[in-house]
């Protein structure tokens, strides 16, 4: 009771603070109870005039709220599914800065995590050169004379985001017990993801290993890279890795002026992060213009792991297809592929669905191909497949809007982009690979690698099940009683004895397998 008291104050201040900055006028009330709508009115009652644009007010209100709501806003911005696309678009262009903490406090944290002096450590090390809801970056050198990024945790940010998400938590399962559209949009799933990036963003070893995976998935791409982290320095509140020297593509000019190839770049941008989430399924999704530079080398260099992207290899057939379907207008194949992944419940027509897709394609090819958004697209894509019961997939929606981000920065340096002719190389290589004959063959050979690996250990199983049955024998044997747990584990015993048995079914199934993915 206690504590639903206090989510409630900590909620009613909230909703104070977006009435005064003026965002509750972003909300649309008639889609809204009754209820929900008279509070709307209220609340504008005290929106303080002269707040500026949508975006302007958006990023006032949670910069106010602080660190927690600056982060959960740049969240939404990958959930326009449930903000919807205007606010979306609004958080997109909020940036994450706060002031700095002091530098005696970033001191004691670096000489906490080591044990040792700073001065021990780094030979120079700067003010703060950039700060951000969780953490703030410093330039320093090491004693060997590289350069490197020292990213250091807030004081106190765990306890914080820790009562603020708890307040979340609260509000979303409110939401759901009274809304059956927040069931559906999966408010409290929206949350708990919230919590579990933050989780791992709050410890910058996880962020290290990011990177790190990051690096090695991309070691061979020549126009892309990402700065390693130095493992013997890096700690839970401290990440040190390569400080890159380049332009960021923020700054156009400067790209310029350096003699870069924008449409070239604008290519690079595109193929490598379908690459990264078709090919490798771990993709940057947090790919804004300031995490992005060019080096003197001309590759595009990505920094600041701190959100990653995954996709499994399900997911990543079904946006290699759906992209393809619509760069080949083969509609019914998009709408199939919704089907084959249980996306789409299987009450609804394949051909009602392949109808309404339709509506989503066919007006891009009345246009030139650097008229055509890739981002608009898809988003357009899940918008009607709401129409058609599909639960919310927040892997999906993160890689839908991170394209919409990516797209944006790429039309910056190539307002005539072909995005489909940009696209099509790497979606038609993936698909070729991974769903012709070699493709096949590579499943093949891991289905029968995970067999070989499951016979190699059957006979130690059955080895220790015909132990515990002598044991369990040998107890009766001295009038033991058996109970139930025990008297199921002769059973199973019983069912391994058989090991020839058990070996032919094992094969049986083995080959019915291949013949699965052979055929």
């Amino acid at each position: 009771m206690i504590s639903s008291l206090f989510h409630l104050a900590r909620g009613a201040r909230v909703g104070f603070v977006l009435a005064r900055e003026g965002a509750l006028a972003l909300v649309d009330p008639s889609v809204l109870p009754p209820l929900a709508r008279g509070l709307i009115r209220l609340g504008r009652l005290i929106e303080r005039r002269g707040a500026g644009s949508s975006a302007t007010r958006l990023a006032a209100a949670l910069t106010r709220l602080g660190p927690s709501y600056v982060k959960f806003g740049q969240f939404l911005a990958t959930r326009p599914d449930v903000v919807g696309m205007k606010i979306a678009q609004d958080l997109s262009a909020l940036q994450d800065r706060m002031p700095a903490f002091p530098m005696a406090e970033a001191r004691a944290i670096v000489e906490a995590a080591h044990g040792g002096k700073l001065d021990e450590i780094f030979v120079e090390f700067s003010e703060p050169v950039a700060a951000a809801s969780i953490a703030q970056v410093h330039r320093a050198r090491l004693k060997d004379g590289r350069e490197v990024a020292v990213k250091i945790l807030r004081p106190g940010i765990r306890d914080r985001f820790n009562r603020d998400l708890a307040a979340m938590r609260f509000g979303a399962e409110m939401a759901e017990m009274r809304s059956a559209e927040a069931r559906r949009l999966r408010f409290t799933g929206v949350v708990e993801t919230l919590a579990r990036s933050v989780a791992m963003e709050m410890d910058l070893r996880l962020e290290a290993a990011a990177l790190s995976e990051f690096a090695e998935n991309t070691k061979d791409d020549p126009d892309f890279r990402v700065p390693e982290p130095d493992w013997q320095l890096t700690a839970r509140e401290m990440l040190v890795d390569e400080w890159i020297d380049g332009v960021r593509l923020s700054d156009v000019e400067g790209l310029r002026a350096a003699g870069h190839d924008l449409p070239a770049l604008a290519r690079t941008i595109i193929q490598s992060f379908l690459k990264h989430a078709i090919r490798d399924g771990f993709f940057h999704a947090d790919m804004h213009p300031g995490n992005l530079f060019v080096d003197a080398q001309g590759r595009l260099v990505a920094v600041d792991g701190g959100i990653m992207g995954r996709l499994g290899l399900k997911e990543r057939r079904f946006l290699a297809e759906i992209l393809l379907g619509f760069i080949t207008r083969d509609y019914r194949r998009v709408a199939q592929v919704h089907f084959e992944a249980g996306y789409v419940p299987a009450h609804h027509d394949v051909e009602d669905f392949a109808q309404a897709i339709r509506a989503v394609g066919e007006p891009i090819h009345d246009k030139r191909a650097d008229q055509i958004s890739m981002a608009k697209v898809l988003t357009l894509l899940f918008e009607i497949t709401g129409m058609f019961d599909m639960a919310t997939r927040t892997e999906l929606v993160m890689l839908q809007k991170t394209m919409v981000v990516v797209e944006g920065v790429a039309r910056t340096l190539d307002p005539h982009l072909d995005m489909w002719g940009t696209a099509d190389p790497v979606v038609r290589g993936w698909i070729t690979h991974h769903l012709g004959p070699i493709g096949r063959l590579e499943e093949a050979g891991r289905g029968a690698r995970s067999l070989i690996g499951s016979l190699a250990t059957l006979p130690e199983t059955v080895g220790r099940a015909e132990r515990v049955l002598g044991q369990l024998e040998e107890a009766s044997r001295h009038g033991f009683a058996l109970d139930e747990r025990s008297v199921a584990a002769i059973g199973r015993a019983e069912a391994r004895r058989n090991r020839w048995g058990t070996v032919a079914l094992w094969l049986i199934a083995g080959l019915i397998a291949y013949g699965v993915l052979g055929g």
